[in-house]
């Protein structure tokens, strides 16, 4: 019986019949030690009637070694990989040495997903992970994303841990009643005084309570487990520090070990007597994880180090090798350039399993162990990159940082710059990464003018992203001082840096060729990698067209192909940024929610943000207020068509007078800008930064740059001229029906009202296809005043009804992909594809996946 529990037990009593009825669900367990979440995993064990249960658990001997805690939950089901998509099998297996490393940590996490979703088909399935703190990086990591994907699998999880967090439900003491039952219960009869002073002591802690009695009162449950291992014989307590130390949990393995140190099996009985050890088949485990800790904590350094050599010397199989190394390098106390390059190589193997974190720590244990500075930096260096790689920006930067120094190496100090850039950009503080950038560029010019031109690249998509005049002064004046010969393939590459340096600037360079040649010619050089990308960001810039639309589509298919998950949020970003130009507001809704997805998953904030400006602009045309908080460019918009003009003009006036006032995105607002001055009756505050942007767009030389300016023109200077330029040169459909809009509004002013209603008639009929309400709104009050009844829209997208996903699967569904390869391109499970599809059919109107194709 669970004492005080009650309200825990019903949640996951409605997660396993949530489960059985194929539904998915993930619930966290959130506590002190000993505060009885163990308890409610065997709870939830002995209540899966009907389901298989897996269970893991985070080991902290297991920390450094990435995927053991994975492999530990799910390695009796891995005989089913071979069902799974084969990027994902290889991932998995990469991740526990099964086969060739994959090295994408977002993929292991998406088998996972699939390897949970087909164990599941048989009869549902219940996964429970104890002591999810310990968890190894890349395990954790994992199961955080296959957990954020779990849908309509049948899978559920419940995860036991002692970090706090907002999310599940966090296990508090037990009341006074509560306490005293279970005291009562298991204790049985106590001295009143005893009694009293074991509830005090106790404070409601389901473990105190059961275990203070044993031994000499106090307030700490690991002293007490430390008496009572202190209460063993020597021989005892030493197999007991084996035990603590390994992290295989074999009992073979701990044997063997304690043999070295003179131990035999009696000892192991002895330790099983005490209750603070049990076997378990051929496995051995600790009483509590408290247990593990105190025994390990009480054991003098000498035993400790003696225990690692005696672990490291019986671990000899090859699948062994990173336990080995680790075992040795805790038993190490001086350096060792053997060990160090020993437990190199176990980083390098977890590098290419996609282990960031463990390859950082082994880095710098090696670092530590290396006799030499210059291998001691190398290493250091190492590290850093690889924890940088992992997502953890702030260790990442931390290492670089110490390596540094001026006697260092002039490649390793690049290195070690672009990691803390990387770092900095990677957390979202783009003025510190450009800086740093400076840095290496001033670092390298003279060795290398071809790799600065690519450096300077970053530099100045930083400038693209920020917009900082500072920013884009220091990075114009290294662009004018690098010597790049005429005929160096690298060539494109300083030409395109240059044009994001005279846009940040207003300032036009002089012999700079056309931008959308130069982005042609860039992006020949460029493979499939960020800055290729990048060239097809510029490239949206200069041509926001169907060509541009196809290479970024292009891209996209290439990278699900190769399975190159980092690398989506940003090929998606683009993506859907050239589908909102060209009016295609639903697939690039339904792309940049992926990318959002998919950014968070794989610590990317910054591509977060990007694709989450896309979504608030969408939610600003459309009129849906909650999807613009916190995009001030995005509220701006939807007051401005909601017509309240004069808040508008205020957050438009923050962007364009603030510190990214030469910001691309800033100055693509201008436009509304002089809108909402001139719909205030404040002409005269629309002046200045049209100004601006009318010398921006003449430096970029754009027709979508050329007919914003055209319009605006009509608005400060009325003239029937510059309307019918504007309307000549829009190549988007939601800018050429907001000037279609103000252009019969004007007609209307001027009593032409028979001429207006042509264009207000054709402004609404593309703001209803587009979904842009609060325009179509507009729209009809003009035509309504031009006297002209609002005609009837008959475009109607068959596939409206459907939500961004659903719209995803049922195009890839169309193009006769299987559910199980829709789910490998969009990184769901097969059963949730096919719970999509079952919603979708009937929105559609139809009974099977062969009328897809047709509608």
């Amino acid at each position: 019986m669970l004492w005080g529990r009650s309200g825990e037990q019903v949640a996951i009593t409605k997660l396993l019949e949530s489960v059985r009825t194929g539904a998915s669900g993930v619930l966290v367990l959130r506590g002190d030690p000993g505060i009885g979440k163990t308890a409610l995993l065997d709870h939830a064990a002995a209540s899966a009637d009907g389901l298989r249960v897996l269970r893991g658990a985070g080991v902290e001997a297991e920390r450094d070694l990435p995927f053991a805690g994975l492999h530990l939950l799910l390695h009796p089901v891995l005989d089913r990989l071979p069902s799974l998509p084969a990027p994902q099998a290889d991932a998995l297996r990469g991740a526990f040495g099964l086969g060739p490393a994959a090295g994408d940590r977002f993929l292991v996490g998406l088998g996972v997903l699939s390897l949970l979703s087909e164990v599941a088909e048989e009869r549902g399935l219940l996964c429970l992970v104890d002591d999810a703190h310990w968890l190894d990086h890349a395990s954790s990591e994992a199961l955080m994303i296959a957990a954020r994907r779990l849908d309509s699998e049948g899978v559920g999880l419940v995860v036991a841990t002692r970090d706090p967090g907002s999310d599940g439900l966090q296990l508090g003491a037990l009341d006074p009643g509560d306490s005293a039952a279970l005291l009562d219960t298991t204790a049985g009869p106590l001295p009143a005084e005893v009694r009293n002073r074991v509830l005090d002591e106790a404070r409601g802690n389901p473990l105190a309570l059961i275990e203070l009695p044993r031994s000499p009162l106090t307030g700490r449950l690991r002293e007490a487990f430390e008496y009572r291992a202190n209460a063993l014989d020597e021989s005892a307590r030493t197999l007991l520090a084996v035990a603590a130390l390994d992290s295989t949990g074999q009992r073979a393995t701990v044997l063997a070990a304690a043999g070295e140190l003179g131990c035999g099996s009696g000892d192991l009985d002895v330790a099983v007597a005490s209750g603070l050890l049990s076997v378990e088949g051929d496995r051995l485990a600790f009483r509590h994880p408290l247990v593990r800790a105190a025994v390990r904590g009480a054991a003098p350094e000498p035993v400790q180090l003696a225990v690692h050599a005696a672990l490291a010397g019986v671990l000899t199989e090859p699948h062994d090798a990173d336990r080995r190394a680790w075992h040795r390098a805790s038993a190490a106390t001086k350096p060792d350039e053997d060990l160090a390059e020993e437990l190199e190589r176990t980083a390098q193997r977890a590098a290419e399993r996609g282990g960031g974190a463990a390859a950082a720590a082994a880095y710098e244990r090696a670092a530590e162990l290396s006799v030499d500075g210059e291998n001691r930096t190398r290493r250091l260096t190492l590290a850093a990159e690889a924890a940088e790689h992992g997502g953890r920006f702030d260790h990442a930067r931390a290492i670089a940082e110490h390596a540094g120094g001026p006697h260092v190496d002039p490649s390793l100090t690049s290195r070690l710059i672009r990691v803390r850039a990387c770092s900095d950009y990677g957390m979202g503080m783009l003025p510190s990464a450009h800086t740093l950038l400076s840095m290496g560029v001033d670092h390298i010019a003279d060795d290398d003018p071809s790799a600065t031109a690519w450096l300077l690249l970053d530099a100045s998509s930083l400038i693209w992203l920020d917009g900082d005049r500072d920013m884009a002064a220091r990075t114009a004046d290294q662009l004018a001082a690098l010597k790049l010969p005429e005929d160096d393939e690298a060539r494109p590459v300083h030409d395109l840096c240059r044009w994001f340096a005279a846009l940040s600037l207003r300032e036009r360079i002089e012999g700079l060729p056309p931008l959308s040649g130069v982005v042609a010619a860039a992006r020949e050089l460029a493979g499939l990698d960020r800055r290729g990308l990048l060239l097809i960001g510029a490239l949206d810039l200069a041509e926001p067209d169907r060509h541009t639309h196809d290479l970024a589509t292009a891209a996209v298919a290439a990278i699900r192909e190769e399975s190159r998950v980092g690398l989506l949020p940003q090929a998606l970003t683009q993506l859907a940024a050239t589908q909102l130009a060209l009016g295609w507001h639903a697939d690039a809704r339904a792309h940049a929610g992926e990318a959002v997805r998919i950014a968070e998953d794989t610590a990317q904030p910054q591509w977060a943000v990007q694709a989450g400006s896309l979504l608030a602009r969408l939610g600003a045309i459309e009129g849906v207020p909650e999807a613009c908080t916190g995009h001030q460019e995005a509220e701006a918009l939807l007051e401005l068509g909601l017509g309240r003009a004069e808040s508008a003009l205020l957050k438009l006036e923050d962007l364009v007078y603030g510190r990214a006032r030469n910001q691309i995105s800033a100055m693509r607002c201008v436009p509304d800008l002089v809108e909402a001055a001139l719909r205030c009756g404040r002409p005269s505050r629309a002046v200045e930064p049209f100004g601006r942007f009318a010398d921006w767009a003449d430096i970029l030389d754009q027709p979508w740059a050329h007919a914003l300016v055209a319009r605006c023109r009509a608005l400060i200077e009325p003239g029937e001229e510059h309307f019918a330029l504007a309307l000549s040169l829009h190549p988007g459909p939601f800018e050429l029906a907001r000037t279609r809009l103000l252009y019969g509004e004007w007609l209307r002013r001027a009593r032409r009202r028979a001429d207006a209603r042509a264009p207000l008639a054709s402004a609404l009929q593309t703001f209803e296809r587009l979904g842009a309400r609060p325009w179509a709104e507009r729209s009809r009050t003009e035509l309504d005043a031009a006297g002209w009844a609002t005609p009837d829209v008959d475009e109607h997208d068959p596939l409206a009804a459907l939500t961004p996903q659903e719209r995803q699967i049922v195009r890839l569904a169309a193009q006769g992909l299987a559910n199980k390869e829709i789910a490998a391109q969009l990184f769901l499970s097969p059963r949730t594809v096919g719970q999509h599809l079952y919603k979708a059919f009937p929105k559609l109107g139809v009974t099977s996946r062969a009328e897809l194709a047709d509608l």
